[in-house]
């Protein structure tokens, strides 16, 4: 049974906006940080600073996102009845917004008592989100390619969360409990369930419906759809078995092969996308296209520059070169594909609930086009590519860095602006329509 659009199960609108906007404003904390603490920030991927950073980015605007992305696509696409979704956002929401404030902040000084109380806030409020996600999306009749990968990402992130609370312990947050498990193997396995097995998982398991949708493509190869999360996810837990649970038992060699199949499968998904992309029926190029179409170039990029850190020990033995992949993936790969889809959801929700609440209104609503100027969308996305290409910049040379911050604080609060117009825009119509 393919997927349907439920659009009558949709949430209020309430539910996803309180995470979209207020994920820009983490990273314009991002942008600020790196632009202060330059030097400090990428020194190294084990300073206190780049935890901050990376975290603001990561649970701060990626996970605020993309959770209500969830809460959203999870009802219409696979039309699941989600269990008080509003309740559930009302609690989830403020969690993962102080969460994220507390981690950054704990960080950043090393006090202990924030990055346990902004671990019990993340882990709490991600395993109620999970939770209510997966017994709707096992109750629900609907099949096809994007529910069967959604599921694959809700568990990379019960996996990740999982990790990151396995982190706190073992750096002695709590006290004196202790885990027999390597550091540097469980942060690896950590940051690779992050990015690859939750957000590029979500991103691939999205992406099956709305690139075809959006960008008017055709539809990913059905034999595709399956094959790359399964290989994905695969390769994942080969990574997880090396890297945590068996080292002494299991050849390097295991690590780097399940390492390189990811890379691999990443690169395959990417490369896939972009010849859809050349392939669409419209010739029309928006700020979406854009984005989507640099997220899928720098995720190849990002493909190659791990295969390059393991293959030359030289260059993988570089504390700048080791944050060359973060940097792709996150700046890179994830803010601008979500960057992307926030331009596409927003108008069209904002549309979606419009046209329910119209009734017999006479009042002319406006089309999706006119809900963000496309000219404010196109200068933010320069922006953001001129700092992403600005943070690539200093990992060679490090005085950058002040000039990648500012641009990103001011991509960031650009994105924030857009964001707000289209609420407004939201507002001054929903007005109109009682």
């Amino acid at each position: 049974m393919a997927p349907i659009l439920s659009f009558e199960q949709a949430p209020p609108i309430s539910v996803p906006y309180r995470f979209f906007l207020t994920a820009p404003l983490f990273g314009v904390a991002a942008g600020v940080l790196l632009a202060v603490l330059a030097g400090d920030a990428l020194q190294s991927r084990w300073t206190p600073a780049t935890f901050a950073l990376t975290h603001l980015i990561t649970v701060g605007f990626m996970l605020q996102t993309m959770c209500g992305s969830l809460l959203q696509f999870v009802a219409v696409v696979a039309g699941a009845n989600v269990w008080r979704p509003k309740l559930v956002a009302g609690v989830v929401h403020p969690a993962l917004t102080l969460g994220g404030i507390l981690l950054a902040a704990g960080f950043l000084s090393w006090q202990p008592l924030l990055i346990k109380v902004a671990s019990m806030l993340l882990v709490g409020s991600i395993l109620l989100l999970v939770g209510v996600l997966a017994v709707s999306m096992l109750r629900t009749p609907a099949r096809g390619a994007s529910i069967r990968v959604l599921r694959l990402a809700l568990l990379g992130l019960f996996f990740t969360i999982t990790l990151g609370a396995a982190l706190t312990v073992k750096l002695g947050f709590f006290g004196n409990a202790q885990l027999a498990l390597p550091l540097v193997e469980l942060v690896n396995v950590h940051a690779a369930w992050g990015l690859g097995g939750w957000a590029l998982m979500l991103v691939i398991g999205v992406s099956y419906m709305v690139v075809p949708m959006f960008q008017l493509t055709p539809n990913y190869p059905r034999w595709l759809t399956w094959t790359l999360p399964a290989a994905l996810f695969a390769a994942l837990c080969a990574w997880s078995v090396q890297g945590v649970v068996g080292l002494a038992k299991v050849p390097p060699a295991w690590q780097l092969g399940a390492g390189i199949g990811g890379a691999a499968v990443a690169a395959c998904y990417a490369g896939t996308t972009l010849w859809l992309q050349s392939r669409r029926r419209r010739r029309h190029t928006d700020s979406t296209f854009l984005l989507w179409r640099g997220a899928m170039l720098s995720l190849i990029a990002f493909a190659l520059a791990w295969v390059a850190l393991e293959a030359l020990p030289r260059f993988g033995q570089n504390a700048r070169a080791q944050l060359l992949p973060a940097a792709l993936a996150l700046a890179g790969v994830f803010v601008s594909v979500i960057t992307g889809m926030l331009y596409k959801i927003m108008p069209f929700l904002n549309w979606l609930h419009l046209q329910q609440r119209r009734g017999a209104s006479d009042t002319k609503l406006p089309n999706v086009k006119q809900m963000i100027s496309e000219g404010s969308m196109r200068r933010q996305t320069l922006v953001h590519f001129g700092a992403t290409a600005l943070l690539l910049g200093a990992l060679a040379w490090p005085p950058l860095a002040v000039a990648a911050g500012l641009g990103f604080a001011v991509s960031f609060a650009w994105l924030q602006w857009n964001l707000v117009s289209a609420t407004r825009v939201y507002v001054r119509y929903a007005g109109d329509s009682r």
